[in-house]
Order: C-alpha cells, then structure tokens, then sequence
C-alpha cells in the first residue's frame, strides 16, 4: 500500500468498539489479517526512492551497548553476558552466551508489546490472554518484520537537544518534558528536513547523552528509579500531526518516545501500537548521528533495521544503520 492512498485521520472508517483513529482492517489483505501495520508502507518502490538519500557513504550504527541501560527502570532484568568455553569439548573456541529483556536498552516495540489500555486488545484485534498462546504465534509476532524483509526505508533525524541548546531552552530529560508539533515543525524547517510519506521519523531528545554523562547515582535516580521522561506531546495535535504525515515507523534516544507519563485520552503508545500498528523505537543512541548530520549538514538518510526473528517476539533490538 502507499502512503499516500491512506485516509486522513479525520476520515479514518469506524471500528466498532474502538476509538476514532484506528487502524484495524487497514493494511489486510485477500481476506488475511495483517501483522506489520505502516511497515506495509516500506514498498520496493520506497527504497529505492530512499537510497538516493545516500551521498557520503558514511555509516552510523544506531544501536546502544547492549549493556545499556546498566540498571533498567520497570522492574526489567540487567542484560547477562557470559562465556562458554569449548576447550574441554577438543576446540580452541568460545561460544557467547547472552540473555537480555528486549526492552532494557536500544529497542523497537513489536505490536505484542503494548495494547489499548482501556479495551486490553492489541493491534488488529488481538487479545491479551492469545499473546502466550502457541495457536496465536503467528499474531503480531515481530518476526513477521523480517518475513516482510525487514525495515528499510527513508529516515529523519529531529535534533531536539541541539536546538534547545541552541536557543537557550533549558529541560530535564529525567523530568515530564514535552516536545511539541510546532518544535518539531520549527527544526524540521531549520534542518532543511522535508517531511515525505513512508519516513521513519526519528527525535534526539538528548536522553543517552544524559546518561552517558551521569553518575551512577544520577543514572539510578533518574533512569532506575524515575518515573518521568522528556518525549513527544502526547495530545490531539500530536496524533493527527503524527497519522496524516503517515510516517512508516518512529524512534528516539529517550525510553517512551512520547512525554511521560502519558496522560489520557491520548497515550501514542496506545495510537501507534495498538491503534495503528506503528513500531516505537526507543533508547537508540543517536549521539554519533547527530554529529554526522551536522557535519554533513544533512538530516535525511537510508535506514536499515534487521530485527531479531523470533517467532513470536514481543520486542527486539533494532540493528539499525544509518547511511547518509
């Protein structure tokens, strides 16, 4: 499907017992339900329209350190990284042994991550009690990403932070402060960003480079045990901004992309994931990307994400690149 055949959000077609704004029914297809949401807007036809965005050449790895964050807010598990060593079985050779909660560093959020909190159902219909469900596997299940070839497409960096610095804008991102339509319209305009159907729309709020720059102490008050985030306004302007722009996927340096906590009516992780099956990237490191684009003077870039083919998955690093 392209972006530009979709509905604007005004016009979107009622689903019964669902919010204004969903998308459900949208993107199937021949009678089978949908599992990939906008990532259906990723068309042949789009990447090759993107790759002309490469120039330089230069490559950029959007991914974190796996170790990051070292103590992980929400009760997550700490990555483990161990050794196994297979001398006692006749081989000079290690294997890597690795366990990790997908959602406790550089991350997208799969359509099993996160349901519309008020009806408890998930993207398309899904229901809360069918993702541990082995009948349902195939529902939703990240690893129909990669059965769709991944995510490969046109990417935009908003460079919130260097702006704010810029014009003397002082915030917290440990603190509820909220990035609004009309800051990102105003860097997007600065940066010489145009907006077009299918981008991957991507916010450096400055939230890694905090951390990076921390103490421990500051890192366990304020990621470990904090409860508030810098992130996109989560309202109605936001969500009719974000839908009729029809962006392929989002992403950020900060842990919830949006403001948080939400306040309701409009939570963008209910709109994105639930209501519209657009993945949420989340806690990428953008710090490198950010120096390339201002040396390059370029904010537009190909992107290539290979999530983790789990059957089933929830959730995944990205393994994003940037190519500018």
């Amino acid at each position: 499907m392209r972006a530009q055949d979709l509905p604007s959000y005004k016009d979107m077609a009622a689903v019964q017992g669902m919010p204004h704004g969903t998308a459900w029914g949208l993107y199937d297809q021949n009678g089978e339900r949908d599992n990939c949401g906008s990532l259906n807007l990723l068309t042949p036809e789009n990447t090759l329209e993107a790759q002309k965005e490469i120039k330089s050449g230069t490559g950029v790895a959007l991914n974190w350190n796996l170790e990051c964050v070292y103590e992980p807010g929400f009760g997550r598990e700490k990555p483990v990284h161990a050794f196994k060593n297979l001398k006692p079985l006749g081989f000079v050779a290690y294997d890597d042994l690795i366990h990790i909660n997908t959602q406790s560093g550089s991350q997208w959020d799969g359509f099993r991550h996160w349901g519309h909190q008020d009806t408890g159902l998930y993207y398309n219909g899904l229901q809360h009690e069918q993702i541990e469900d082995p009948a349902h596997a195939e529902k939703n299940g990240i690893h129909n990403w990669t059965k769709r070839g991944g995510i490969v497409g046109r990417a935009v960096l908003i460079d919130y932070a260097s702006w704010a610095q810029k014009h003397n804008i002082t915030y917290s991102v440990t603190t509820r402060h909220e990035i609004s339509i009309s800051d990102i319209e105003t860097i997007a305009k600065e940066q010489n960003v145009v907006f077009k159907p299918a981008d991957i729309l991507i916010i450096r709020s400055g939230w890694v480079k905090w951390y990076n720059e921390a103490t421990d102490e500051e890192r366990m008050k304020g990621a470990r045990d904090g409860h508030e985030f810098v992130g996109l306004a989560g309202n109605r302007e936001s969500v009719e901004w974000l839908w009729d722009h029809h962006f392929a996927a989002v992403a950020g340096d900060a842990i919830a992309f949006e403001a948080w906590p939400p306040k309701a009516p409009y939570c963008l992780h209910d709109h994105f994931l639930a209501m519209w099956g657009t993945p949420i990237g989340e806690l990428w490191n953008l710090e490198q990307l950010a120096e390339v684009c201002k040396k390059e003077n370029k904010y537009s870039f190909f992107l290539t994400s290979a999530p983790l083919n789990v059957h089933g998955g929830v959730a995944s690093p990205p393994n994003a690149l940037a190519i500018l």
